[in-house]
Formats: C-alpha cells, sequence, structure tokens
C-alpha cells in the first residue's frame, strides 16, 4: 500500500480506527501497518558532554533522576493550539451533487460541468513545542501549523500569545515561530549525534491536551527510515507518544533536547510501543536557515536510487551489501555532468560512508548547492573517484497567496511541473496546484491538482510569473486549468 498523509490537523477527541500512522493533527498510512506522528524541529547544536554512566542522574529510588528535568525543563515547553478551515471534500459540479473521486461517475460529470465553489468547515488541533530563544523562538512539527488561519501559543505560566508562522519546512516537518514576549525560559540544546541506543530520554508535551505531561522511556534505535521521508534519520524510543505530543522535545538525562517527537507507530491512532523523533541536530540546521533566510535550501544530485542486498552486492563484485545503487540519472542534471551513471554504486559521499540507500538523500541535502563534493562509485568491479558540483533543490511548493496584493490573493499554493509530469499531461509547461485555501480560486473550483496553463492566454511555468500575471487584473482574471484530460477556461472574481 502506497504511504499517505492526510490532513495535519490534530482534531482533538477525533480518532482513526484503522490500520494507520497518527500524527499530531493527522494520520499516516503506511503499508500495513500505521506508524503515528509527533513533530520535532531543532537547531544546528553545541558541543556537549557525551552522556556516560557518570553523567546519568539517579533519585533516591535508584532510577534516572525525571523530577529534575520536568522541573527545570517545562516551563520552556508550550501547548500549541491552532484553527483553520477544511474543505468537506471534493467540490461537486453546477447542477450535480456532490461525488466522492472514487465514485464511478465523478470522472464522467467532471468533464461536462464548470466546477462549483467547495465548502468548508471550521477545524481546531492540538500539538506541542518547545522555546529556543528568550525573545519568543518557538520549534515544532510543519503539520501541527500548516494551514492554519491562526495560532496561539500557551505557556505553563497560563499566558497565551498569537503566534507568527516564521517559516515551514515539510520535508523534515519542522516549523518555526514566533511571539512576542520578553525573558522566556528556553530549553537546553543537546547533540543528537552522541545518542546511544538503550539510554533513557524523557518526553514533555501535551497529548489530547493534557498540557505538560512527562512520559519517559529509552532509544529504541537510531537512523529509522520511514515511508515518504527522504531527509530524516529518526530516532525510535518506546517513549508513550499520542495526538498532540507532535512538536513537543524528547530530552536526554541531562536535560538537554536531543529529539522533536514526530511519529509513532500504530493500528488504533494511540501510542502501541513505537516512536518516532525529529534528531535535534537536523532541526536547528532547518531552523537557523527558516529564520535567517525564510526557507531551507537543500543539495541535489539528480538521482534515482536504490538498496543493494546481498544478491546485488554479489552481481556488482562488492565484498558486502553497502552503498546507494544509481538506478536512473536526470538529463541535465549535476550527477549526469560529473559523470555518475545508472548502475553505478555510491559508495562514498564528501568523505562520509555509504552503508545503505537510505543515508544518502540527507548527506546530499546536508550540502549547500554550488559547494564541489567527492563522490567514490563502484563501476564494473573498482572503485572510481567523481567530483559533482552539488545543485540546489527546487522548492515542493511556492506560496502564491498574496498574488494580487491587497486584494486578497488566489489562496493557492503551487510548483512547476517535473519533466515526467510534463510528458504525461502532454504539455510544454504547467503549474501544479498543490493545495487550495479559502480565497478567490477555492470559490471559483479550483481544486488540488489541477495544473495552470495560462493566464489569459499567457503561459506559465513559475509561481513568479503566475504572481506578476495575476498582479495585473484588478477585478476579474481567467485561468486556464488542466484537470484530467480536459481543459477549461476557469474565470476568478479577485475583489
Amino acid at each position: 500500500m502506497k504511504s499517505k498523509i492526510l490532513p495535519q490537523f490534530a482534531k482533538y477527541g477525533v480518532f482513526v480506527l484503522v490500520v494507520a500512522v497518527a500524527m499530531a493533527g493527522g494520520y499516516v498510512y503506511w503499508g500495513f501497518s500505521p506508524v503515528a506522528v509527533a513533530n520535532a524541529t531543532t537547531n544546528t547544536a553545541a558541543a556537549v558532554t557525551p552522556v556516560t554512566k557518570q553523567s546519568l542522574q539517579k533519585s533516591s529510588a535508584g532510577l534516572p533522576d525525571f523530577e529534575t528535568i520536568a522541573a527545570q525543563q517545562g516551563p520552556a515547553v508550550v501547548n500549541i493550539s491552532v484553527s483553520g478551515t477544511e474543505k468537506t471534500g471534493l467540490a461537486g459540479f453546477q447542477g450535480f451533487p456532490q461525488l466522492d473521486p472514487n465514485d464511478p461517475f465523478y470522472q464522467f460529470f467532471r468533464h461536462f460541468q464548470a466546477p462549483a465553489p467547495q465548502s468548508s468547515i471550521p477545524t481546531h488541533g492540538l500539538g506541542s513545542g518547545f522555546i529556543v530563544s528568550s525573545d519568543g523562538v518557538i520549534l515544532t512539527n510543519a503539520h501541527v501549523v500548516a494551514n492554519a488561519d491562526e495560532v496561539i501559543v500557551k505557556l505553563t505560566d497560563k499566558r497565551e500569545f498569537k503566534a507568527k508562522v516564521i517559516g515551514i519546512d515539510k520535508p523534515t516537518d519542522v516549523a518555526v515561530l514566533k511571539i512576542n514576549a520578553k525573558n522566556l525560559p528556553t530549553v537546553r540544546i543537546g547533540d543528537s549525534k552522541t545518542v546511544r541506543v538503550g539510554q533513557w530520554v524523557v518526553a514533555i508535551g501535551s497529548p489530547f491536551g493534557f498540557v505538560n505531561s512527562v512520559t519517559a522511556g529509552i532509544v529504541s534505535a537510531k537512523s529509522r527510515s520511514l515511508p515518504d521521508e527522504n531527509y530524516t534519520p529518526f530516532l525510535q524510543t518506546d517513549v508513550p507518544i499520542n495526538p498532540g505530543n507532535s512538536g513537543g522535545p524528547l530530552f536526554n538525562l541531562n536535560g538537554e533536547v536531543i529529539g522533536i517527537n514526530s511519529q509513532i507507530y500504530t493500528q488504533s491512532g494511540g501510542y502501541q510501543g513505537l516512536s518516532f523523533s525529529i534528531p535535534i541536530d537536523i532541526a536547528m540546521k532547518v531552523e537557523k536557515q527558516l529564520v535567517d533566510h525564510g526557507k531551507v535550501s537543500r543539495g541535489r544530485l539528480g538521482v534515482m536510487i536504490q538498496g543493494v542486498n546481498q544478491d546485488l552486492a554479489r552481481s556488482f563484485g562488492l565484498n558486502k551489501p553497502t552503498g546507494a545503487l544509481v538506478s536512473s540519472v536526470e538529463k541535465g542534471s549535476p550527477a549526469e555532468k560529473a559523470g555518475i551513471e545508472p548502475g553505478d554504486v555510491i559508495l562514498k559521499f564528501n568523505g562520509k560512508q555509504v552503508d545503505s540507500s537510505e543515508d544518502l538523500p540527507s548527506m546530499v541535502a546536508d550540502i549547500a548547492p554550488g559547494t564541489t563534493a567527492k563522490v567514490e562509485v563502484w563501476r564494473n568491479g573498482r572503485a572510481r573517484d567523481l567530483s559533482v558540483d552539488v545543485g540546489e533543490m527546487k522548492i515542493a511548493s511556492a506560496d502564491v497567496k498574496s498574488v494580487s496584493g491587497d486584494k486578497g490573493g488566489l489562496g493557492l499554493e503551487v510548483r512547476p511541473l517535473t519533466p515526467d509530469e510534463r510528458k504525461q499531461a502532454e504539455v510544454g509547461e504547467g503549474l501544479l496546484v498543490e493545495n487550495v485555501d479559502q480565497g478567490p480560486a477555492a470559490n471559483a473550483g479550483i481544486q488540488t491538482g489541477d495544473v495552470i496553463l495560462s493566464v489569459d492566454g499567457e503561459k506559465v511555468g513559475s509561481a513568479r510569473k503566475l504572481r506578476s500575471l495575476v498582479s495585473k487584473h484588478k477585478k476579474d482574471v481567467a485561468l486556464l486549468v488542466l484537470r484530467g484530460s480536459a481543459k477549461m477556461f476557469v474565470p476568478i472574481q479577485l475583489g
């Protein structure tokens, strides 16, 4: 079964009793088993003293001293509540009732009728976060605040603040918030690279809205790869995590944050023994880029890769199954220019050993675009050294909410079509609609999955050009939209 992430608001009191992954506001379907998400974000960690037997604080009963961690770090953990709107389903068509996309008549009717406005309902969600700067910078999960119209942060002293979303990075599920406050308590940032399997860890968050709940467990494994999560080597723990814990901190026994609670594996929507956290080192790098630049830049090679098992290793003449097997190389990509070929096994990237295919995406993403990196590949029974000028990964989506300035915007998130998508749609260029908020576009019937081909007859291939063309109109604009195999002009009122 293909992995699928549903809308990310943690709906308090609503459970999906199916095989699913529960997130703070959504459920992830993973094969025949569910994984639930608890979000976390972090900044580049400062050097800290590794956890040792001597540094593990013990209580008078001989157990780890969870009390001190809760007392000292709890005030820096916040409760996050979000509100927004959610579509009740795909829009119906004028003259016909609203139909589910799985309905056999859905495709038939939609080719003959203009789309009708989508209806929406108010939504509310809960999550957690933690303060990393005394002037009000907060880390949480991207899925906690994505698409929220309003974000409220509540401190342990009962003060509440309306938060501004500084930035969201969906690939790592990290978001940065800012509240207008001073002299706030902050967490101490640890080093997730020093984490050891078997060590005690503590989570603080708001499961099901029960603020500042403390749970504990041990690290079960490191560098876990999850479906559709290419850039995050998760920490696996057995700490009880539930919806509402998303975005909360995971502490070591020194009281330092080493991860952000993000996902759980579940068949019921609740905790079943497996929890996953985003390493704080990764989260803090994301936080710095979001605060400094408002976006995250990642390196790009332009290859498709797969794992190397024992049979493949023997066929390629490798002593053991290691590295990342290149299955295809994108034309004109940095990898092609560097001489990387399908069938190569990437053994090292920029001096670091690639033990498995899951290691490579995060290694490449961590390299600044424009950097020249050394790549060791295995080809025809021997190792070769290549140099590649790392490219920049394109932003997954470009926000076009302000395309018409103070006229209210279109309310769309779009991205350019990939070469494969252009070929499949048989178009030269276009913009794929990834999200539709309340606004003129939604009122006109624009839907997620539509492809915007032109504005008043002029082709568009970038969000910038769409914004520019729409900004020339004061009241009305006509978009040529591809939906399925049908093209239609959709008039949009901007006022």
